[in-house]
């Protein structure tokens, strides 16, 4: 994730009020420090997403892509990738 941070940060900071109600994050670095904190992880794609969340226990077998990428802790990223927060 180290290589995406800056990424994931400035896309966490603009849409984290999708999973939280009030603000984590007012600024790049602690967006930066909040994913780190909680082992926000990146995937390819968003068939590597809905492995990670059926590992994870999430039934996800309903689930279509579309519906998966607009869960909560699931954040698109500019180039295809996605990153899923655990919150």
């Amino acid at each position: 994730m180290e290589q995406y941070l800056e990424e994931c940060a400035e896309v966490f900071l603009k849409d984290q009020g999708k999973l939280f109600d009030e603000p984590v994050a007012e600024t790049i670095e602690e967006a930066k420090e909040f994913l780190e904190d909680c082992f926000a992880q990146v995937f390819e794609n968003i068939s590597e997403v809905r492995a990670y969340l059926d590992e994870e226990g999430m039934d996800v077998s309903g689930v279509s892509d579309e519906e998966l990428a607009d869960e909560l802790e699931v954040f698109a990223i500019s180039d295809g990738r996605y990153f899923v927060v655990e919150a």
